[in-house]
């Protein structure tokens, strides 16, 4: 999330700081509230996934004056419910995992060169799409899956772990000029 954060400009440059993380140089905020939303996001989103209960994660970034959606960053997740019910195990190497990543976090930097600035200030949520049966701590809350009309879509890579393959798209606002 912090690479699209940062990558979107959604914050001031000043506000991250490099770090090294997947064998790849990242940017983290140093926004305390963003942190602490991110990582409460994240436990929520990490008990869900090993449970085999999350279906779609999607960052969204919104006009922050009329709440538009500019654009939607999905992480759709098929979980191998033979690892998660039965413990069977999956031959894949942590080193094809990572590359798997780098990969990706390639393509969501690379992704500012086809995508249109956001030329003003924006907001993030993130939705969680989860199996029916799982019980929403109380600070979360029911919304709409804040579409976009008429969306340019990108299809990212894939990667898979031993136990979940996540595929990746940013659907995008088409700007005016665009359709003439």
């Amino acid at each position: 999330m912090f690479s699209i954060l940062y990558n979107r400009g959604l914050y001031p440059e000043e506000s991250f700081v490099k770090v090294k993380k997947y064998g790849l140089p990242m940017l983290l905020t140093q926004d305390e509230s963003v942190k602490s939303f991110i990582a409460n996001v994240t436990a929520q989103l990490s008990e869900w996934l090993e449970a085999g209960k999350l279906q779609r994660i999607v960052l969204v970034i919104m006009s922050k004056a009329t709440n538009e959606v500019l654009e939607r960053w999905n992480f759709s997740i098929e979980t191998d419910s033979e690892v998660v019910e039965k413990g069977v195990s999956r031959e894949k190497s942590d080193k094809e995992i990572m590359r798997e990543i780098q990969a990706i976090m390639r393509q969501i930097a690379s992704s500012i060169t086809y995508l249109p600035c956001l030329d003003e200030a924006c907001v993030f949520d993130v939705l969680a799409y989860t199996d029916k049966d799982v019980a929403v701590p109380f600070t979360w809350i029911e919304s709409d899956p804040k579409l976009i009309a008429n969306p340019q879509m990108v299809k990212l890579h894939s990667f898979d772990t031993k136990i979940h393959k996540v595929d990746t798209l940013v659907s995008y606002k088409n700007d005016e000029w665009d359709e003439q």
